[in-house]
C-alpha cells in the first residue's frame, strides 16, 4: 500500500520525507490550510520532520477563508465539534501510525484556533508533544473543547504555550492562569510571551499583525522544544 493510500479519507497537506526520524501535525489558523499554513508546513519539514496538515473545515468543503473575512472564519469554527476534532486527530495519528511513527515521534503544532486543538491533542495518549502558538479558549470552551484551565491536568505529553502580551483575545491573566494551571500536569510545560507581540505575530502573510523578531524566536522554541521531546521512529 502507497503512503497515498494510507491517507485520511479527509484532505490534509502533506510535506516531507515519510523517512524523516519525527513527525508533525500542524493545525490550521481560522483562515483554513492555505498558503501560509502550507509554508510553516514546509518550514518545519526543512528542518527535518514529516508533517501533515489535515483541514479541520473538510465537513464544510475545506475552504480557505481571506484573511478579511473574520465573519465568515468565526462561523466555521463554530461549527467544529469535540467529536469531529477528535476523530481528525486519530485519523491522522493513525495514518502516522502506518508509517512507523509512534505516539512519543509525533509532534503536534497549531496556530490561534489550532492552537488551543493542539493543547487538547497533548491530553490524548497518542502524541509526544506539542506547542501551541497563540491558542484561545482558555477561561471559556470553544469548538466543543473544555476550556483550557479545566483541560490542563490532563496534559499526557510535553506542552509549550507561545503568546503575545498585545494579544487583545488572551489576556496576560488567562495566559499566567493557564501557566499555572498546567504546572499540575505531570509532563513538562512551559509558557513563553513575547512583549511586543499580538495576536496572530506568526503570520508573515498578514503585515499588520506580524512580529519578525518574535515569529523568528517563537519558532525557534518550537523546534528546540520538539527537538527535545520527541524521540526518533
Amino acid at each position: 500500500m502507497s503512503d497515498t493510500e494510507r491517507l485520511p479519507r479527509f484532505p490534509v497537506y502533506v510535506t516531507g520525507s515519510s523517512e524523516a526520524p519525527r513527525s508533525l501535525i500542524i493545525l490550521q489558523e481560522a483562515f483554513g490550510v492555505n498558503d501560509h499554513i502550507r509554508d510553516v508546513a514546509d518550514r518545519f519539514a526543512d528542518a527535518g520532520f514529516f508533517v501533515v496538515a489535515p483541514h479541520l473545515f473538510h465537513r464544510i468543503g475545506a475552504p480557505e477563508i481571506p484573511y478579511n473575512d473574520v465573519d465568515r472564519a468565526t462561523s466555521l469554527i463554530g461549527e467544529l465539534t469535540l467529536e469531529g476534532l477528535t476523530n481528525d486527530l486519530n485519523a491522522t495519528t493513525d495514518f502516522l501510525d502506518t508509517l512507523g511513527y509512534g505516539p512519543s515521534s509525533i509532534g503536534v503544532v497549531g496556530f490561534c484556533m489550532g492552537g488551543s486543538v493542539a493543547f487538547y491533542g497533548a491530553t490524548l495518549p497518542s502524541v509526544g508533544a506539542a506547542v501551541s502558538f497563540y491558542g484561545g479558549g482558555v477561561r471559556t470552551g470553544r469548538m466543543g473543547l473544555p476550556p483550557l484551565l479545566e483541560l490542563a491536568p490532563e496534559l499526557k505529553a510535553p506542552w509549550l504555550g507561545i503568546f503575545g502580551d498585545l494579544d487583545v483575545g488572551i489576556p496576560i491573566e488567562d495566559v499566567e492562569a493557564l501557566r499555572e494551571a498546567t504546572t499540575k500536569a505531570h509532563v513538562t510545560t512551559d509558557v513563553v510571551r513575547f512583549p511586543d507581540a499580538g495576536h496572530g505575530f506568526h503570520c508573515d502573510a498578514r503585515p499588520a499583525v506580524y512580529n519578525d523578531d518574535a515569529a523568528r524566536d517563537a519558532f525557534r522554541r518550537a523546534l528546540d522544544f520538539l527537538g527535545e521531546h520527541l524521540s526518533d521512529k
